[in-house]
């Protein structure tokens, strides 16, 4: 899954309005975050092998250490208890962990059965939401709409970087979906974890957006 760790990060704005949706989006793309590094480090293993879902064309083989229930929630708490020690904000610091957590399950609908429970175990899962391109552009679009009317509704732009760009940012974060979904497919593990780390710039644009909106006084 994509979009829809996107979306739950961006409605998770109501519930730690002190978060910025930069560190949101992080948490709930950390697993995606760690990832690329471990495939660049050779600790994680990925192939690309067209048609190994209808709609993604990755095989991942080996991913324990980031995609692991029993990791996610270690990421999860290291996360969470990272962000409080900096900021002192115990909500905020528990939906971040949350975050991170949500991950996994959001993965567990989409992928076929090749999530590992733990870092050593045989035991994979995955319902495989994938296997349906219809399907997969049905829950996460829906996902992504509801998410953006909710941050829409809880926060006000402070000026046109608030309002336009947030607007430019939602529409370049889908046309990045549309990209990985129908596009050609990456010429190599490498290049997959690469691109998978500019990521990274959707943080920062997403902290910067964010940045120029306030949330209105209840």
């Amino acid at each position: 899954m994509f979009l829809g760790h996107y979306a739950v990060a961006i409605a998770a704005k109501r519930a730690a309005p002190r978060a910025s949706l930069g560190t949101l989006i992080a948490a709930a793309a950390f697993l995606d975050l760690v990832w690329p590094v471990l495939v660049l480090l050779g600790l994680e293993r990925v192939v690309v092998e067209p048609g190994a879902t209808a709609f993604t064309p990755l095989d991942f083989e080996h991913y324990p250490i980031s995609h692991s229930l029993v990791m996610s929630v270690v990421w999860g708490a290291a996360f969470g208890a990272a962000y409080f020690v900096v900021r002192r904000d115990l909500r905020a610091a528990i939906v971040l962990g949350v975050l991170v957590v949500s991950h996994w399950f959001l993965d567990a609908i989409v992928h076929r059965p090749d999530l590992p429970l733990t870092l050593g175990g045989d035991a994979r899962v995955g319902l495989g939401l994938w296997n349906s391109i219809p399907g997969t552009l049905a829950v996460e679009l829906a996902m992504f709409a509801a998410a953006v009317g909710l941050y829409v509704g809880a926060t006000r732009a402070r000026d046109g970087i608030g309002g336009a760009g947030f607007v430019a940012f939602s529409w370049f974060v889908l046309a990045i979906y549309a990209g990985a979904a129908f596009g050609p497919p990456p010429p190599s593990a490498s290049a997959i974890a690469w691109s998978d780390m500019g990521q990274w710039l959707v943080v920062a644009a997403a902290a910067w957006i964010d940045s120029h909106r306030t949330m209105p006084a209840a």
